[in-house]
């Protein structure tokens, strides 16, 4: 007779996905899992593998769900620097307050993380990564064109600055970061592509 699982798998992952993203990898054994999710190690291992496999997994899963809370409205702002600045806002009350506050981003997260040794994750991180270059970049070119950027702004520069920035702002938020210093840190590398820095 076929093993028959009584547990909602998306419900275990997403369990899984919270202990990684707090916790890290490194810190965040099967046994916490199984502690968490009230699951045996015998069903964890039969629907998701060992805990490498269960953490790509659970990595997976935040990069499709809770990134794109914070990606997707920046990729359909067509505003320019007003969606940069809304942005960079949303990133970071969402990593200051609430719920998830001091959570970091998973995937700043395992960019800093032993973790990212697995060619697996790095390839995850580079998408998300160029995700999110790719997203600013476009809102620097209708900037470039809604006449906000200083004349010597070069768009792709500003992309990579402003991109590696957002994960300085996930990792310094993990640390416990004053949210006023972020904000203001923000708006200095924002109005310096206008000129007025």
């Amino acid at each position: 007779m076929p093993d028959v699982k009584h547990f909602d798998p998306d419900a275990a992952l997403d369990t899984a996905m919270r202990l990684f993203w707090r916790q890290g990898a490194a810190s965040t054994g099967v046994q916490d899992v199984v502690a968490a999710t009230g699951l045996s190690r015998s069903s964890l291992y039969a629907t998701f593998g060992g805990k490498q496999e269960l953490y790509r997994a659970a990595l997976e899963r935040y990069a499709h769900g809770r990134s794109q809370l914070l990606l997707g409205p920046l990729e359909e702002d067509g505003r320019g620097l007003p969606a940069v600045h809304a942005f960079f806002a949303r990133l970071i009350d969402t990593r200051c307050t609430g719920e998830f506050a001091r959570w970091g981003c998973m995937v700043s997260n395992a960019h800093a993380g032993a973790e990212n040794a697995d060619p697996a994750v790095r390839a995850v991180l580079e998408r998300q990564h160029r995700r999110l270059r790719t997203a600013l970049h476009t809102a620097l070119l209708a900037a470039r064109r809604n006449g906000q950027l200083a004349d010597d702004a070069d768009p792709e520069t500003a992309a990579d600055v402003l991109a590696l920035l957002a994960h300085g702002v996930n990792l310094r938020s993990r640390a416990g970061a004053d949210p006023g210093r972020l904000r203001a840190t923000v708006t200095a590398a924002i109005t310096a592509l206008t000129g007025g820095g």
